[in-house]
């Protein structure tokens, strides 16, 4: 039997969507928070289950007779770390034989990383799979094609400039459909048992390629320009720009401007046996209607 968690999102919805595609519903549960949020999956056959990560003991129930649990990391940055320590402690006290927990990938993993926040506890949770005796496989994911839009405006066709800091830094950028695909696989082969894959891209990007990929597509001169990161920030605020968003974008920025997200990696194209997709095919199909 196998579990989803964050099966409400995106990259929830796509793993369950992959592993409903291979094998019987019956085989598959879900975690949702609410029971509103259960019935379309029960209508889908699949055993929907009850339980929150700040919740330890709906977790235990919910985890209950499970082999594999596929953890993802929850979205609650000021809490993820608790959550993810009951997470861990209530899949071993349930049975759960493997985890397969979706972490992120960096470069940097000291305090000095522009997104340290972020990253220790990612960083924490890798460690304490690792010291909790049950067997674990580590997704490294690399940043999502399908965040550019987030971070270049969804206006970007009438500014037509992508204002962010991060310089000439480069991004191996992978689909998140293509990660969720591969983490299926995983799910559902062997030999991935205690191992750690780097779901990046095989080919890293800057910004610059990314408006030439958009100008080329769009028949639009889109232009890449990097400020300094206090011009970035005056600049959101200025937007009126919510305080957390402006500071989770500045990081990232720096993060790409100093090279966290550059590494290139063969693990994505071999896990779903193919080439992984490219930025032009990401542009195209995100700007197909424009």
């Amino acid at each position: 039997m196998i579990l989803v968690t964050g099966a409400t999102g995106h990259l929830g919805k796509a793993v369950v969507g992959g592993l409903l595609a291979k094998i019987s519903p019956s085989e598959i549960a879900v975690l949702v928070r609410q029971d509103a949020q259960a019935k379309h999956f029960r209508d889908l056959g699949v055993d929907a289950r009850i339980g929150d990560y700040d919740h330890y003991d709906s977790l235990v129930a919910a985890f209950t007779g499970i082999d594999k649990l596929y953890f993802i990391s929850t979205s609650d940055f000021h809490n993820r770390l608790p959550q993810h320590t009951n997470v861990i402690n209530a899949a071993k006290e349930a049975g759960v034989k493997h985890i397969v927990y979706t972490s992120f990938q960096r470069v940097n993993e000291t305090e000095s990383s522009p997104i340290a926040q972020l990253a220790r506890p990612h960083l924490v949770t890798e460690q304490l799979l690792k010291a909790s005796g049950m067997t674990y496989t580590i997704l490294r994911h690399g940043l999502y094609f399908d965040t550019i839009p987030m971070f270049i405006g969804d206006n970007i066709l009438e500014t037509r400039k992508i204002y962010t800091p991060a310089g000439e830094g480069r991004t191996a950028y992978a689909l998140r459909a293509e990660q969720a695909e591969a983490g299926v696989n995983i799910l559902l082969g062997n030999g991935h048992e205690n191992k750690e894959y780097e779901l990046a891209g095989i080919e890293a990007f800057s910004y610059g390629d990314v408006a030439a990929a958009l100008s080329a597509h769009t028949q639009t001169p889109i232009t890449y320009y990097s400020p300094t990161v206090a011009e970035f920030k005056q600049a959101l605020e200025q937007a009126n720009v919510p305080e957390i968003y402006i500071g989770l974008f500045a990081g990232f920025s720096t993060a790409i401007k100093e090279g966290e997200f550059a590494k290139t990696s063969a693990d994505l194209e071999q896990l779903i046996g193919r080439k992984p997709s490219t930025l032009r095919e990401f542009i195209s199909k995100a700007y197909s209607q424009n």
